[in-house]
């Protein structure tokens, strides 16, 4: 990438976050973001490499949208922010919460197939399809040592128990009816969250 265009995305991230400042002012000291900005800076903080940008962002965005779990990408993102400022323990927090969020990310970064056990699908972030906008590769020079250190971690009995339970409350979800057994999975099955964030 040449100076020119590792500038041009520093002068998006910048209009991004006026965007973002006026939208505060605009509402009184909230944010309304409708357009979803608050999502794009981490992917250009990724495309010029710079990870303490993207870090500085993410501790910005945790203040200031605390309710706002994000989506997939933007999980799978911050989990690459993580190990790239050596926050392995929070990388594999993070790593957890993508997969919780879309089963498909990890397994598509690492070219592997996709893991298809027949879950509900209850919002399109949780749908295999959102992978063809996943523009992150093991095979990118830049995120080689990640590639190792993910597929090392996704073998770890720590991930392992938790993807295994996951799928399991998924997978009676499916065909549970309402009633007090489908409320007790849906508890436990946010439980399995809290209980990495601990």
């Amino acid at each position: 990438m040449t100076p020119k265009q590792v500038e041009r995305i520093k002068n998006k991230i910048t209009k991004i976050k006026r965007a973002l400042s006026a939208d505060k002012k605009r509402w009184g000291g909230y944010y309304d973001d409708s357009r979803g900005l608050r999502y794009l800076p981490p992917e250009l903080y990724l495309k010029i490499n710079d990870y303490s940008g993207a870090l500085r962002y993410y501790n910005w965005f945790d203040k200031n949208f605390p309710e706002d779990s994000g989506y997939p990408i933007f999980l799978f993102e911050w989990t690459i922010t993580l190990f790239k400022t050596k926050r392995i323990k929070q990388a594999e927090k993070k790593v957890m919460e993508t997969f919780y969020s879309n089963t498909y990310l990890i397994d598509k970064f690492l070219n592997k197939e996709l893991l298809d056990f027949g879950k509900l699908e209850n919002s399109n972030w949780e749908y295999s399809s959102l992978v063809e906008q996943l523009i992150y590769s093991k095979d990118q020079n830049e995120l080689i040592d990640f590639a190792d250190w993910l597929e090392n971690f996704i073998t770890t009995e720590k991930f392992k128990a938790f993807a295994n339970k996951f799928i399991e409350i998924e997978s009676v979800l499916k065909t549970e009816p309402i009633g007090e057994k489908r409320t007790k999975l849906v508890k436990e099955k946010y439980k399995l969250i809290d209980n990495i964030n601990d």
